[in-house]
């Protein structure tokens, strides 16, 4: 299939419906009313990372429990970049001349550090997922959630979900 992959629903509603064309309701999955814990297999900093974020995706209704997977993968791949980047800093304070971006390989050449290869890949997993889970500046203006109006009458709280 060409072209663009299809927005989900709750996307288009937040980004409003300027053809006003039908939305059809896409399946939804159920939003738990606590934040979900991070798995017990990621890393120290993958879970801090974790934490940082998932309160903030949580009340977007971006992270469901069919999303942690998904952002589990994003929180261990910025753990992996994180400490290939604190390896490559401690290769750099022991090496003045190449600052750790070379190595001496088999036959005494220079050659590129392999945790710069490192650190592109969980890099380059980490930015792949950050824009479907809404966490790059690009996707979160394609993304607004209209503020409920203030105030008093008799249709506060209607388009709010509130009651009187």
């Amino acid at each position: 299939m060409s072209g663009p992959p299809p927005t989900p629903s709750y996307l288009k509603l937040l980004k409003g419906n300027p053809g006003r064309r039908p939305i059809k309701a896409n399946p939804e999955p159920e939003v738990s009313p606590e934040i979900p814990s991070p798995p017990e297999f990621l890393s120290p900093i993958a879970k801090d990372e974790w934490w940082r974020i998932a309160g903030e995706l949580h009340r977007l209704r971006l992270l469901t429990p069919l999303d942690v997977g998904v952002f589990s993968v994003y929180c261990q791949s910025y753990a992996d970049w994180i400490e290939a980047e604190r390896q490559l800093a401690v290769a750099g304070a022991a090496d003045p001349e190449t600052h750790g971006l070379l190595i001496k390989g088999s036959h005494k050449q220079l050659m590129p550090n392999p945790l710069l290869r490192v650190a592109a890949a969980a890099a380059d997993r980490m930015m792949n997922l950050a824009t479907p889970l809404g966490l790059t500046p690009l996707a979160r203006s394609r993304i607004s959630i209209p503020h409920p109006p203030s105030g008093s009458g008799k249709f506060r709280g209607l388009l709010a979900g509130e009651d009187d």
